[in-house]
């Protein structure tokens, strides 16, 4: 028994100094990748991709196709920094195994550039993210990016958010019930309101504010008419987070009895589930003859 003391003394201590210098080693890769993806992105400092930081076999791990070598990568990550303006990007957690790391980060910028094609929106984004990475030899050697690329692309306005329809389908569903309350609260604070030219509510043009919609359309349709109703509503996604509408306004004056069967479209502007803008488009003739006789 007392020969094995010194020999199991001996094991242990090989063990903890194998695993002092592995966790050393992971230290040492987290400290080199996070320092150099810091100054590539937030220092803008692209000539950073190089044989110094990174394996001349860079790989990114992409579909349909990988990107490999460093002149590559260089030229892809050119298109956030040209791309995008007031960048922040902050790497929220990091930790690793081995040669393994593993990097939760958040982007915020304002495309305000070229980006893969996509002409400058002007739109802020912010979008979380999740990179596995191999290093190797003190060298970032792969890289696979994990992100919600249509949350990515409607932040840009190229995509529409899939719930435009259902947040216009709603209001108009609230001003059949009589709910302005319900309606006024579908839009933004700071929400864009035009009547159609000819219009006899377009003496507001443009109402800003739900407020201001409220007391210059839907009170005086309330104080003009003995009915107002939208009929064969018919809803169209379009690009930009916009929605076009079709329908018709059936109503009859209060103070000449004239009905009216007018054909219509609503331009619809949205912005994270708001009415941002609307934009309407009547037969006014019709309109004019309810109000004006």
């Amino acid at each position: 028994m007392r020969k094995l003391l010194p020999i199991l003394f001996l094991f242990i201590v090989v063990c903890f100094l194998s695993c002092t210098s592995k966790d050393k080693q992971v230290a040492e890769n987290i400290k080199t990748y996070s320092n150099t993806w810091d100054g590539i992105i937030n220092a803008g400092k692209l000539e950073l991709i190089n044989d110094t930081h990174f394996d001349e076999r860079i790989t990114l791990l992409m579909n349909p196709e990988n990107i490999v070598g460093i002149k590559n990568v260089q030229d892809f990550y050119a298109n956030y920094l040209t791309g995008f303006t007031n960048i922040e990007f902050t790497i929220v957690d990091i930790f690793g195994q081995g040669d393994k790391i593993v990097k939760h980060w958040n982007f915020k910028g304002t495309h305000s550039g070229d980006f893969f094609g996509i002409p400058a929106t002007g739109k802020s984004v912010d979008i979380d993210g999740v990179t596995l990475v191999a290093m190797k030899n003190g060298k970032i050697t792969q890289e696979q990016d994990f992100l919600d690329n249509m949350a990515f692309m409607q932040q840009l306005g190229v995509l529409s958010n899939p719930n435009n329809i259902a947040t216009i389908n709603t209001l108009y569903k609230a001003f059949a019930a009589g709910d302005i309350p319900a309606v006024l609260a579908s839009m933004d604070p700071k929400v864009v309101w035009h009547e159609a030219e000819g219009n006899a509510y377009a003496d507001g043009n443009p109402y800003k504010g739900p407020e201001a919609v409220s007391n210059g359309v839907f009170a005086r349709i309330g104080k003009d008419y003995d009915y107002f109703n939208l009929a064969q509503i018919q809803l169209y996604e379009m690009a930009g987070n916009q929605i076009l509408a079709t329908l018709r306004y059936q109503a009859k004056s209060k103070k000449n009895g004239t009905v009216i069967d007018a054909q219509v479209a609503h331009h619809w502007f949205l912005k994270n589930g708001k009415v941002i803008g609307f934009q309407q488009y009547v037969d006014t003739k019709q309109l004019a003859k309810a109000v004006n006789k």
